[in-house]
């Protein structure tokens, strides 16, 4: 079969489907053993041992029982299931890693698509590419790229799934040297609203190319991605904690910016948890916890990284030579915080910013209160802003700030408190970061989709997916007529 078709509902199968083995509503629902029969993968049904386990994504808080879970074996499972939804009219939601800040990854009373058995994954080491199923978490594709000495960047944690953060851009510790995650993307394989599977890239189909690299989950089901992949042996890296003051919180993203492009860092302002390593004299007070990452030379890396440890005696230094992979926290395993939280991009950090940003800290009553602030710019910047979705090219500082607490019934006031934070810090109210935004309404998203990236996605949309099958994402709506909306 050709890539243009391989796997898809041809017209016969679905002539076929729509006879006896076709998975229908029977009643008030599915025909468990009709898709059992049709698909190759895993359908978990409510009441099944392990539903629980399936329907749990990543984030509390959210308690939503699909009808049915379909964890697809392959890209005809995938296609099949988008006919289902299409044809039913049922909810639809994509899994790859269940991190969606909104939940978007698992639907109530409808159908859930579980990627995470599609891993399979292939390394071309001379060509420095790598074709990988949506299933694969960034861990997992980065501990098998390094033994060749390779690297594609993705986030800071190791078991997000590559399928979303690559959707939404991919913002990590390669962000500075080799861009975001979607400017290493080559190719990718997707199942649009009519059940074909599409090979896209910048000859074939390069709309849909173009609306991928940003545009989240709106216009297809990724089966697999083509990435390139860079030399990254070794790097300079880890965690380096100093005393929080304003003065250190901004003098570090001063010294970030001027850094060689090889550095890439992320600075959490945030109270120290009583964690081993940090000296029981910090628990519980502000700490300036940042993640560094320097992808070159060992000794140049030192030589980058001392002006940060001069900015104050260090509480912790843990930076060293290491493995890329070793970057990535350990799995969090049955931890399912809840977040309220709120981004933003901002042009500098001044003393009012740094004043607003401790200030709302000492006054958080959630169980963790964080700022993060990453320092972009590099080769990320020198990408045109519109020769992808991701319009925000120009930024220098991406913030973040989140409440973490655990009982839902705190969620009015945390919610509350990260809106007045976020409002209090932000400098304009434009620029959003989609893999960031919670559920936060239909503005937010625009605001991820600056002016012409918004009409050029809607137009996308309305081609591809005119009846908005892909909507439990952040939602780009088809464009009311044949061009933009």
């Amino acid at each position: 079969m050709s890539l243009e078709h391989k796997n898809a509902l041809t017209t016969q199968e679905r002539a076929s489907d729509n006879g006896a083995n076709n998975p229908a509503l029977v009643g008030e629902g599915l025909s468990i053993p009709q898709l059992r029969a049709t698909f190759n993968g895993q359908v978990i049904a409510p009441g099944d041992d392990g539903y629980d386990k399936a329907r749990t994504v990543f984030h509390g808080g959210f308690d939503r029982r699909p009808a049915v879970i379909i964890r697809a074996a392959d890209a005809t499972d995938v296609a099949r299931v988008v006919t289902l939804a299409r044809d039913t009219g049922m909810e639809l939601a994509i899994r790859s890693g269940g991190h969606s800040a909104a939940g978007h990854s698992v639907s109530h009373g409808g159908i859930t698509l579980d990627l995470s058995a599609m891993k399979a994954l292939d390394i071309d080491v001379e060509g420095r590419t790598a074709w990988a199923e949506a299933g694969l978490t960034a861990g997992e594709y980065t501990t098998a790229a390094a033994e060749h000495g390779l690297a594609t960047g993705f986030g800071d944690t190791g078991s997000v799934g590559i399928g979303g953060i690559t959707l939404g851009g991919g913002i990590g510790y390669l962000v500075r040297k080799h861009g975001l995650t979607i400017d290493d993307l080559l190719a990718a394989e997707l199942v649009t609203a009519d059940g074909q599977l599409l090979r896209v890239d910048a000859e074939s189909h390069p709309d849909l190319f173009w609306a991928i690299r940003g545009g989240g989950g709106n216009f297809g089901v990724v089966t697999r991605f083509q990435f390139r992949l860079h030399e990254v042996e070794t790097v300079v890296g880890g965690m380096l904690i100093l005393p929080a003051t304003p003065d250190v919180v901004r003098s570090f993203l001063a010294e970030a910016e001027a850094a060689p492009e090889e550095l890439s860092t992320i600075l959490n302002v945030m109270v120290a948890p009583p964690m081993p390593f940090v000296p029981a004299e910090y628990h519980g007070k502000l700490i300036a916890m940042a993640l560094m990452a320097y992808a070159g030379d060992a000794d140049a890396g030192e030589r980058a990284l001392a002006p940060f440890r001069a900015l104050a005696t260090p509480i912790v230094d843990m930076v060293r030579p290491m493995r890329y992979p070793e970057l990535y926290p350990p799995e969090e395993g049955e931890y399912h915080p809840i977040a309220a939280g709120r981004t933003m991009f901002l042009d500098a950090l001044d003393q009012r910013g740094a004043d607003v940003i401790f200030d709302y800290l000492n006054n958080s009553t959630a169980q963790m209160a964080v700022t993060q602030l990453r320092v972009l710019g590099g080769a990320m910047a020198r990408v045109p802003a519109d020769a992808t979705a991701f319009a925000h090219r120009d930024r220098r500082i991406m913030a973040q700030v989140a409440a973490i607490y655990m009982n839902p019934e705190d969620a009015p006031q945390q919610e509350a408190w990260a809106e007045e934070f976020a409002a209090a810090l932000r400098q304009d109210s434009t620029g959003a970061y989609v893999n960031f935004i919670g559920d936060e309404g239909e503005a937010r998203v625009r605001e991820a989709y600056p002016g012409p990236t918004w009409d050029r996605l809607t137009a996308i949309k309305r081609r591809y997916d005119p009846a908005n099958l892909f909507r439990l994402n952040q939602n780009i709506p088809p464009a009311n007529d044949g061009s933009a909306s």
